[in-house]
Parts: structure tokens; sequence; C-alpha cells
């Protein structure tokens, strides 16, 4: 985690003694790593690695499995090529690759040097089944555009992750980085050159640098710095066109976390998406303790675009608070390549994901029906997965089966434990207390270097609290007993009633009702676990079912498109003829697609509750 004392520590030195004097000491020669942007050839990016001197037999160098904040199984090894290892003479050193992401170097005290090819990760997405997350991968772009997560570039030696780390990028000149690493020269010396200054590996790989032509802004945010910067291929948006909004955004985030205060500069990157073959494809974020990575498309409208970066960046800025400050040893020393998962993820996503749609209550930014909304779909979201599994148990093994398909319910089902627990809280305190609350009790006791211990922290929260929170814990969150919601939104004088609303014919506002089989040649089927529309139920078509044609034309991932767009000037009387594949067995189904509806629950108001309901459900809303 990064060390704000330490970042003073840094400019002090620097500016007071001149950097070569201040960071080359004997005792603290960091590892020294260069990477060109300027010589690419087919693609790749040149890396070379000066580790200094080892007194080992036996060196090990390790590029990352896994990276904190997407808890899932990458290897990034895979897309480094050609590495050799280099002795002191210049001679080339017997390497052996025991697996994708290490590489084992005898006589290891002979160690000069290593280079090697990087190659990018989104030319690659549509090509393989466990494709990398897009905000967490790579591109390159020779001349226009580089997204170096870096954990895609630089290794680290095993051992030597608390070494610190000198990186000099030469890169061309109509191009600028973008990140919160540390600059340790004026790019006035050299513009053909980038040096930056980490003190240890993870804060390498906890720094994005985003490089492309010049669209970016600052804006100020109380006595946090935010740089926003965008790259946009066609140049169809400029960093200026979402700077009011964001603006109003994280100052609104600021106003509601009050003095908790994980950072003084803020960086979001966003990437912009062709959408083509060989760019991003994997939309959404990844955090960082001072940054951002955003890729979403080029071709989204603006206000859709903006309300995405809303949602999107609101629910990133808020892991400041978690797991950036409150988290367990488990994060603290995170093994890239052997990583143990903490228990505690709904906590690091679901806080984040709760107080990412609480605060737009909170501060006016959204109504209160809007809210009750997204609520709503959280909760319907959720029957999606497995509503009987442990959230600590899932949440420990969540690199493995049946736990990683759940995952994505960290952001639903996680939302609402803390909504939940939010509730709790507030009824027990008489409307004074609330998870904000908590989470800044916690920050008090912890921060970015001082992790709690995994299995001590709901005893802690216990602690601070009532009794009723074990009693929620035990059932809910360590135990599989699912969630009543109706019982905790009473609480605060709500209820759930049942009514009809209109859908499209393959999309519910946003959410789909088809998805795409990437293992089975991107086939398109039917999803399961959700509530279909009459328009399925009329031509009784059942989740699990596989699109072969529709008004005989076959049915893929290009030619869906097509027939979405088609489908909006659809009206009741249109007859449509769909082959479907169903256990293996082909059926025809056909008939009118009517007007598509589906019963859906809605949160409101009770009338004429006591003031006491009022006043708690204000507390917890705007509290």
């Amino acid at each position: 985690m990064k060390n704000s004392f330490l970042y003073l520590f840094i400019f002090s030195m620097l500016y007071g003694c001149g950097v070569k004097k201040s960071l080359l000491t004997v005792d603290n020669v960091p590892i020294e790593v260069s990477l060109d942007l300027i010589n690419v050839i087919d693609d790749r990016v040149n890396v070379s690695i000066d580790p200094g001197a080892f007194q080992t037999e036996v060196v090990t160098f390790k590029i990352p499995k896994t990276v904190p904040g997407t808890y899932s199984t990458d290897d990034y090894g895979q897309y480094i090529e050609d590495l050799v290892a280099f002795d002191y003479n210049g001679n080339t050193m017997k390497v052996n690759q025991p697996d994708k992401n290490t590489w084992v170097v005898a006589n290891g005290k002979n160690l000069d040097r290593l280079i090697y090819k990087v190659n990018d990760t989104y030319d690659t997405e549509r090509e393989v089944t466990d494709a990398v997350f897009s905000p967490a991968g790579t591109n390159i772009l020779s001349g226009k555009n580089f997204m170096l997560n870096l954990h895609g570039f630089i290794g680290y030696f095993e051992g030597f992750k608390e070494v610190p780390y000198r990186l000099e990028v030469s890169k061309p000149e109509n191009l600028e980085s973008t990140t919160s690493l540390i600059l340790v020269e004026p790019k006035e010396l050299d513009p053909a050159t980038d040096s930056f200054y980490a003190s240890r590996y993870f804060e390498v790989i906890d720094n994005p640098i985003l490089y492309a032509e010049h669209n970016k802004e600052k804006f100020q945010i109380n006595d946090i710095t935010v740089t926003l910067s965008v790259y946009s291929p066609n140049g169809v948006y400029k960093a200026s066109d979402l700077k009011e909004r964001m603006e109003e955004m994280m100052a609104a985030q600021k106003a509601f976390l009050g003095d908790i205060d994980g950072t003084k500069e803020y960086s979001i990157l966003l990437y912009l998406s062709t959408m083509e073959d060989t760019d991003a494809n994997g939309f959404g974020a990844l955090e960082h303790h001072t940054s951002t990575v955003v890729v979403l498309p080029e071709a989204m409208p603006k206000e859709r675009l903006e309300q995405a970066m809303v949602d999107v960046v609101s629910h990133e800025f808020f892991h400041i608070v978690t797991p950036l400050t409150v988290h367990s040893k488990e994060i603290q020393f995170f093994d890239f390549n052997d990583p143990k998962m903490s228990q505690h993820l709904w906590m690091y996503e679901g806080t984040t994901e709760y107080f990412a749609n609480l605060f737009q209550i909170n501060q006016g930014l959204i109504s209160e029906e809007e809210f009750y909304e997204r609520i709503m779909r959280k909760i319907n979201n959720s029957k999606a997965y497995d509503d009987s599994m442990s959230f600590t148990v899932m949440s420990s093994n969540i690199q493995n089966e049946p736990y990683e398909s759940n995952y994505a319910n960290v952001y639903e089902k996680g939302a609402l434990i803390n909504m939940c627990l939010d509730i709790l809280l507030r009824t027990e305190s008489n409307g004074q207390k609330g998870v904000l609350w908590l989470m800044k009790e916690l920050s008090k006791n912890y921060g970015k270097d001082v992790p709690f211990e995994d299995v001590k922290l709901i005893e802690e929260i216990v602690a601070l609290t009532y009794p009723e929170v074990r009693n929620f814990f035990d059932a809910h969150v360590v135990g599989e007993l699912p969630i009543d919601y109706s019982e905790y939104l009473a609480k605060v004088g709500l209820a759930t009633v049942r009514e009809d609303k209109q859908t499209g014919y393959f999309l519910d506002g946003e959410i789909p009702f088809i998805d795409v089989d990437l293992e089975n040649g991107n086939s398109i089927y039917i999803r399961e676990g959700i509530e279909l529309s009459s328009f399925y139920d009329g031509l009784g078509i059942q989740g699990g079912d596989v699109i072969k044609s529709i008004n005989g034309t076959s049915v893929d991932l290009e030619s869906i498109r097509q027939i979405i767009s088609q489908s909006f000037g659809w009206n009741a009387e249109t007859v449509i003829k769909m082959e479907i594949i169903r256990d293996g067995e082909t059926i025809v189904v056909e008939g009118p697609v009517g007007t598509p509806t589906m019963e859906v629950e809605k949160i409101i108001p009770v009338k004429g509750v006591s003031e006491d309901f009022s006043d708690l459900r204000n507390a917890w809303l705007r509290g």
C-alpha cells in the first residue's frame, strides 16, 4: 500500500537534495526498469530490468498470476516473450520456465539484467475464453496509445518485493503520461523519457500509466487534486466534455465521506474502445489507491457515458475507504502468484458498491424513487446466484468453483448486506450510526499500512456496535440463511408491491434477457435464473434455450445485434418464427410478439407510518 509519509519524505529529498543523491544510495538502490515505447515492433514493447547484485545462487523472476481487485487467475506471464538473461560479461545465461509466470536463473550471482518483449492483452480478448478484464489489461498501439497496467509489463524477483523500483519510459514526444506514480525528473530535461519511482513492487502495479496525446483536465475537490485523462481514438470525446459531471460527482462523494481522506491526488484514466476485434471489449473499471482505469465504448452517447462514469468511478473512488484503507493482511501482503483470499468481499466490494448508490441519494443526485429502483434491481439480480452460499466462505475461495461463478453477486447481494446492516445500525442507534460511521471507526484503528486480522474483523465490528449485529452476521454473512429484505425495509417504513411494467423484447432497460456462450461458438441463449417477460412466456421459450434462428436468419453474436435493432420497430401484431435448441433438440416456435411485460416488485413508502419510521428512513438516506 502507498505510504503518505513516504511520499512526503521522497518529495522533500527530491527537491532538497537532488534525485540521484537521494534515491541512488548504497543501501537503497532501486531495481531499474526500462520500457521502450518508441521502437515497437509487431505490437510488442521491449523491457529491460537491471536488478542490481544478488547474493543467492538461484534467482527467480515472476510476473503476476493474479492482481488485487480482479480476484481472477489471469497469468500475465503468458504475454511475456523471448526472455533472455545476461551475465556481467554480456553472455546469455540459462533460464528455466517452470510455469507461465516464473523464470529461474541458476548462478544468480552473475545475473546482470533481463530483457524480454511484452504483448498486449486487448488484441487477444476475443480469441481466448478467459480474457483478461480490460481495465486490468494492457494496450500497445504504436505512436497513439499505451495502456500500461504495469503488472503486465514488470515483474518482481522472489524475496525482493519490498525493494524500490526506478522506471525509465522512452516514449514518443507526441504522447504524455497520466499516472499517480512519482515523477522523479522534470520532463523538460528529456521530452522523450519519463522517470518514475516506486518504493516497492506493490506501488509499481498500483499505479497504471496511460500514454496518449494531450486530452486531460484537472480539478480540485477540497484538498484532493483530480486528473481526468481520456483516450478517445476517433476524437469523439474530450476530457472537458466529462469534467463538469465528474467534478460534481466527486465533490458529492467527498461531502458524503466527510473526514475520511485516503489520498491527496487521484487520477482517472478513461480508455474509450472502438469495440473492434483487436480492441478492449470488457467494460468497467479497476481501482487503485490513487487512481482508477475505466474502459467504456467510444460509441456511447454522452448522457449514457456520463452516467456510466458516475456509477463506475464513484464505486472505484469509494475503494479509498475499503480495501485501500481498511483491509486485512491478505490484502496488505498480497501474494501475486499464490494469493490467499480474505473472507470479506462483503465489505471490499459490497460496502463500496453500496456507498456508490447511497451517496447519490444522500447528496441529492438521484431521487428516492430512483434509489429504491436500484435496490430492487439488486434484489432481483441477486436471485440469479446461490442465495444460500456463505459470503465469507465464497470470499475465501473466490478463485475456485462453485464460488467463482458467484463472484458478481458481491455487487448485488454484497451491497444488500450493507444496506441491511446500515438499517440495523440505524435502528439500534436511533438513527445516529450507520455503515459509514462504522467504516470511520475501523479506519481509526487501521489504515493503509495497518491491516486487521481476517478472522477477527466481525468480532471487532460486534464489539463496536450491538449484539444484534452478531446475529445478523452469523445468519446471513457467515451463515447460509437468505436475507428477508422486506424485514429490514419495514424498519424504515418501506414495503414491496408487485406490478406490471413494459420491457423490450431482448432487453429490460440495459439488462439483457439473452447472453452469449463464448465457449460454444458464440451461440446466443436465454439467460437462466431471471424472470422472463411475456414475450418469452407467450412463445413457450425457457431459460437455457439456445436461439438457432429468428425469421430464417441464423443467430450469432453479429446477427443478434441487428435483430435487436430491428426489434425496436416491432409492434404487438408482428409475427416471429424462432428455432431454438433445448436439450439437444431443435424446436420451432411461432406467433405474435405482443407487448412484452413482466411483473416486477417495487419498493414504496408505507402510507400512514409513524413519525419514527420516517425519521429513521431520513437518517438512513440523508444522515
